[in-house]
């Protein structure tokens, strides 16, 4: 299964999404800062399974209906920081598929996430990242879950990924960085979260007009072996 998560920059890469999916033959995308009433309803043969609706910038998840059946949707709304207060660009900072995948007849649970801006602290975004990881998990028992996305962290992830293994997933970044804008806070943006995934490689695309890299991610989803 191939996942391609990506930050479109207030939907300003929207037009490579065709040749991304194309050239790299993409299962499912997944979009952050998309302009959710633009968007269309097949990207390269990927069909759009839902939007979030209270966004200024919002979340997108596309799929492969031939390979994969959506069961349930669900959306998160996560503790604000100030700039969400103020600029309101997100209220709903997590959309969550529930899936089957139609010739194994097993299902799984993938996610587009977005935390909050770098003017947050990490702590905030901690606090997001086990919000939508704590909701992922209401979706199904034991069920695997993958979630993508700009999780806004370049620093101190050594942290961060402690506390991920301590709610049992697992963090996995991509094999380069994935922002380059600004030289202080160039690094590793976004990147997954999972548990019951065997996540083979997460590779960073070429950037375009975005300033969030694609990355895609190469994995499976196998049984879990605890509760």
């Amino acid at each position: 299964m191939k996942v391609i998560s990506y930050n479109l920059n207030k939907h300003k890469a929207i037009g490579e999404l065709d040749a991304l999916v194309e050239s790299t033959d993409a299962d499912i995308l997944c979009l952050q800062e998309a302009e959710t009433d633009s968007l269309p309803n097949e990207i390269a043969g990927l069909e759009l399974v839902d939007a979030t609706a209270r966004n200024r910038l919002g979340l997108a998840v596309y799929l492969r209906r031939n390979t994969f059946a959506a069961l349930e949707v669900r959306t998160l709304a996560l503790k604000k920081s100030l700039h969400d207060r103020v600029l309101k660009p997100a209220e709903e900072r997590m959309l969550a598929v529930r899936l089957r995948d139609i010739d194994h007849a097993r299902e799984f649970i993938v996610a587009s996430f977005h935390a909050a801006p770098l003017t947050a602290l990490n702590s905030l975004r901690r606090k997001q990242i086990a919000a939508a990881l704590d909701e992922l998990s209401g979706l199904g028992e034991n069920l695997p879950i993958l979630m993508v996305g700009d999780y806004n962290y370049p620093v101190f992830k050594e942290n961060l990924g402690q506390r991920v293994r301590e709610a049992g997933y697992e963090l996995t970044l991509s094999d380069s960085r994935t922002y380059t804008r600004y030289k202080f806070f160039r690094g590793h943006y976004d990147f997954a979260t999972s548990v019951g995934f065997d996540v083979d490689t997460i590779t960073t695309l070429p950037q375009g007009l975005s300033d969030h890299l694609p990355i895609l991610v190469t994995a499976h989803p196998r049984a879990l072996t605890h509760a």
